[in-house]
């Protein structure tokens, strides 16, 4: 049995040349240069490409593949991918302003998140969109807004069922939850829209994320089928959605191994003709988000000073967890472990030394690696925090000590 402690996987869409980091094809140096700043974050469309032909490779017909905008919602990102995907999922009114700017078609378009506003679901009828219905109060809004003159709102019931995704990183499902509405309760709430002026189309039944256990998202899919074909019977209308979430991983830490996506392609295969059968007018959907862009991304800072103390290294930069909440390990993370982090100019080369990189904040929380194996950095150096195309820039707290906001850029 080998020692050797366990390492990051390696980069699967993006490209190492020299020892060098590339995305796009340019060197991180050559992208600060064009950027004219740093921190920064850097998206490879040559990526996104290659993960979505991939993804399109595995989808049997009949199964849709919307794009979760939450997980990166820069427009261009956002107009990038509408273009190449089937659909877009928004979180907020913003997010679905967003989508609307990018072009992308407001019939393959839906809403999911609890606590809707008002002003929130008004804007998405008024658009077109289909509406997850998370809750009884929901429906109550909707069809006062349809009662009003508005226009007839396009509506999926969002299942809370009493399973969830096994080793998933982050549960969604079974048990008490404030994402939809509980399966038992299903049936009630479905018989309520007899006579409303509501249009039922289906179900979003989404269980978890961040998973890289290809069983259990079968199970899960699996499920989630069998739950919906039990709740059709007591439909207003025939199910002509179905939305069986995503929960696709990718790999973070040390040790993680990749998500064998093709069995889970084998797995719908074997799905799509059983769910023409029962559910003859439903399409599936497969709604993603961190797998398309998670990999697609880096978070580049610079190193302004390096401190010894008391023997340890220390690389402070000018970014850090106001940037980069996830890297620094206090987005979800309960115990704390590096996300893949190199030295731009020499990923696994150059003379080696244990260091940690941190960042300008007055708190020892801002860290992005501790005592990682880096390539020796100096003042002036580029640091590259890999993995960071999703739930990066708009999930961390900028505000926090009102130091500069990092740009984006799509190369």
């Amino acid at each position: 049995m080998s020692n050797e402690a366990p390492r990051h996987p390696a980069p699967a869409l993006l490209e190492i040349r020299d020892d060098r980091l590339l995305l796009g094809g340019f060197s991180i140096d050559e992208l600060a240069r064009r950027v004219g700043q740093t921190p920064f974050y850097a998206y490879d469309r040559a990526a996104i490409d290659r993960r979505i032909a991939e993804l399109r490779a595995l989808l049997p017909q009949g199964v849709d593949l919307h794009y979760a905008m939450k997980a990166n919602p820069m427009p261009s990102v956002v107009q990038h991918i509408a273009a190449r995907v089937d659909g877009l999922d928004v979180a907020s009114g913003r997010e679905l302003t967003v989508a609307l700017n990018a072009g992308a078609n407001p019939r393959e378009m839906s809403f999911a998140g609890p606590g809707k506003s008002e002003r929130e679901l008004a804007q998405a009828v008024a658009a077109g969109i289909v509406i997850n219905i998370e809750s009884e109060r929901e429906v109550r809004v909707l069809s006062q807004i349809a009662a009003h003159g508005g226009s007839q709102p396009r509506i999926a019931i969002r299942v809370n069922p009493d399973f969830e995704l096994k080793t998933s990183g982050m549960k969604m499902s079974g048990g008490p939850k404030q994402f939809g509405i509980d399966a038992e309760r299903v049936p009630e709430v479905l018989r309520s829209l007899r006579g409303a002026p509501l249009q039922f189309l289906g179900f979003h039944i989404f269980s978890g994320s961040q998973n890289l256990r290809a069983d259990a998202i079968i199970d899960a899919q699996r499920k989630a089928v069998a739950l919906a074909e039990q709740l059709a019977v007591h439909a207003p209308a025939p199910v002509r959605l179905l939305n069986i979430g995503g929960g696709f991983g990718i790999p973070y830490f040390p040790g993680e191994a990749r998500l064998d996506a093709a069995a889970i392609g084998v797995n719908l295969r074997e799905l799509v003709p059983l769910v023409a059968r029962s559910l003859p007018e439903a399409r599936l959907t497969i709604e993603l988000g961190r797998y398309i862009v998670g990999e697609a991304g880096i978070y580049v800072c610079r190193v302004i000073d390096r401190k010894i103390s008391r023997g340890q290294v220390f690389l402070v930069t000018d970014g850090g967890l106001h940037h980069h909440l996830a890297a620094s390990g206090n987005f979800g993370q309960v115990i704390r472990k590096n996300y893949p982090v190199v030295v731009g100019r020499a990923v696994h080369g150059g003379q080696r030394e244990i260091a940690s990189v941190v960042g300008p904040l007055c708190t020892p929380l801002d860290l992005l690696a501790d005592r990682m194996d880096l390539a020796q950095a100096e003042e002036g150096d580029l640091i590259a925090v890999l993995q960071s195309g999703a739930y990066g820039l708009t999930a961390s707290p900028l505000g926090f000590l009102s130091h500069p906001e990092p740009a984006e850029i799509l190369v």
